[in-house]
């Protein structure tokens, strides 16, 4: 599993953002500023979209104004999915959208999680990274079910405590 110190791979990846879909890497797509990534088994299912992704569209103006540059979420879902959910949620020009659609993203950062017994398939755990310039400072991966550690506050906090 990707660690403190650790850079963040190079994975081929889809961005989207207000400008549109591109093709990038992860490592170009999360290697400047202070990042927070969030990552979330799917867009659209019940804990992600009423929970997760709410959380951090909410606090945004909070997130920025404790340092952060840019807000993206990864999902193993493919582009189109992820711009809809983007869109569906408004959270389109606040929060990027990074389309792990073959699941690489999730292996490479050793956050897989195998959801076939839900009839999911492979997809990525439930987790946040504070990254800054590239190399992760901070990792937040939830034991359970929910969303604590991963969240928007929790997240809030550990800035408040670095910055502290």
């Amino acid at each position: 599993m990707i660690e403190r110190g650790d850079s963040i791979p190079s994975v081929p990846t889809k961005l989207v953002t207000v400008d549109g879909t591109s093709d990038t890497t992860t490592d170009a797509a999360l290697g400047q500023g202070l990042v927070v990534l969030f990552t979330v088994p799917g867009a659209f299912t019940p804990t992600c979209h009423v929970n997760h992704l709410p959380g951090f569209l909410a606090n945004a103006p909070k997130l920025t104004a404790a340092g952060v540059d840019r807000i993206v979420c990864a999902s193993v879902n493919d582009h189109h999915v992820m711009k809809a959910w983007a869109e569906a949620t408004g959270a389109l020009g606040t929060i990027d959208f990074l389309a792990d659609g073959s699941g690489t993203m999730a292996q490479a950062f050793g956050l897989g999680l195998d959801l076939t017994a839900a009839g999911m398939g492979p997809r990525l755990a439930r987790a946040a990274l504070l990254i800054r310039d590239g190399v992760v400072q901070d990792v937040f991966v939830e034991e359970g079910p929910g969303v604590t550690a991963s969240g928007a506050p929790a997240i809030l906090m550990a800035l408040e405590a670095a910055n502290g």
